[in-house]
């Protein structure tokens, strides 16, 4: 019999969309766990999955469980589970998972793995879930979760986010290993902002690197970023809390540090005075800090929420400003207390 979401034990069989190198990781890590199914859009991702158990173009040098099975039929992939991942890319997000929606089974839960905006409605990827399937209890696995690490087996943990202690309670065991910690949390709101929000601030942080800046001011750039993050997430619906925790503070200073981050490596470049077309052409995965800060912005000014780092970023990315030029104004801007925006 096949489960549904008002069951208490946890299900067996996983249906993850999105080849990736996070999405291919959650699938390695879930098959430990369950009957795991990755659907990849490239049929040689597929066969590399299932014949050598690795997925080289996102996952260099790393082995994933021999019992994860890919398939590129997104149909084949859906039938079958008794939850959903989602791991596609913030502006290709409702499309994938539209084209899902007929195939799933009732009450399949869907938990997304994206830390992004779409830009034409400047919903988190839990409210267009919701859109799509109304009928389905949705969440989001978020933290600081550099995949390369997590593949080759390092310690980390992660936040769980949804509405209700059921769900999450059902679900936890899926993703959780002996190196894997996974706790809950109900303040998806907070939990996913916290996961779009600081991709934004990872570009400025970089830019700050990119242009030789020493570590104070790339201390002072995390931590003025939680400021704006916190601010922008509490003036949505977020709990305060929640950005000191993984899903915040934690996300946060991993990809503001972190070579392996794509935020953090566009900013590097825009501060050596490469253009966002040049830098982005060259990249083949997703830096959704780029793809995010319009919308951010956008947030921001609707609720009146000064985000002084991230306007910066947008004006670098939009191309109005240079990034030692949005730096220079960042710095330049009137102080007072340390709870003032500025």
């Amino acid at each position: 019999m096949r489960l549904v979401t008002k069951q208490t034990q946890a299900p067996t069989r996983v249906s993850v969309l999105g080849a990736g190198s996070w999405g291919t990781t959650i699938a390695s890590l879930m098959a430990r766990n369950a009957d795991v199914c990755l659907w990849a859009r490239d049929p040689a991702v597929e066969r590399e999955v299932n014949d050598a158990h690795t997925n080289q173009r996102y996952l260099p040098d790393a082995s994933l469980s021999p019992r994860l099975r890919a398939t590129s039929d997104l149909v084949e992939a859906v039938v079958r589970g008794d939850v959903l991942v989602m791991a596609i890319p913030s502006q290709n997000y409702r499309e994938v998972l539209m084209k899902a929606a007929p195939h799933l089974l009732p009450g399949v839960p869907i938990v997304s793995l994206t830390k992004g905006l779409e830009l034409s409605t400047r919903l988190r990827m839990t409210e267009v879930t919701t859109q799509v399937c109304p009928d389905h209890v949705t969440g989001a696995l978020t933290g600081p979760n550099l995949a390369r690490e997590v593949i080759a087996g390092y310690a980390a943990a992660c936040v769980l986010a949804m509405p209700d202690e059921a769900s999450a309670k059902r679900l936890q065991p899926l993703f959780h290993t002996r190196v894997f910690r996974v706790y809950r949390n109900n303040d998806v709101i907070g939990s996913e902002l916290g996961g779009v929000l600081k991709n934004v601030i990872a570009v400025a942080a970089g830019m700050g690197d990119g242009q030789g800046a020493g570590e104070n001011t790339r201390s002072a750039l995390i931590t003025r970023g939680l400021a704006e993050i916190t601010r922008l997430g509490v003036a949505l619906g977020g709990r305060t809390e929640t950005f000191s925790g993984l899903a915040g503070m934690g996300d946060l200073v991993a990809t503001c540090t972190s070579p392996q981050s794509r935020n953090h490596h566009v900013g590097v470049e825009l501060g050596k005075g490469r253009s966002i077309d040049d830098i982005t052409a060259e990249m083949f995965m997703v830096a959704e800090g780029v793809k995010s800060a319009p919308a951010v912005v956008a947030l921001a000014r609707e609720h009146n929420v000064e985000m002084p780092l991230v306007e910066g970023v947008f004006n670098v990315v939009q191309g109005k400003l240079t990034a030692s030029q949005a730096v220079r104004e960042i710095m330049r801007a009137d102080i007072g207390s340390e709870a003032e925006p500025n």
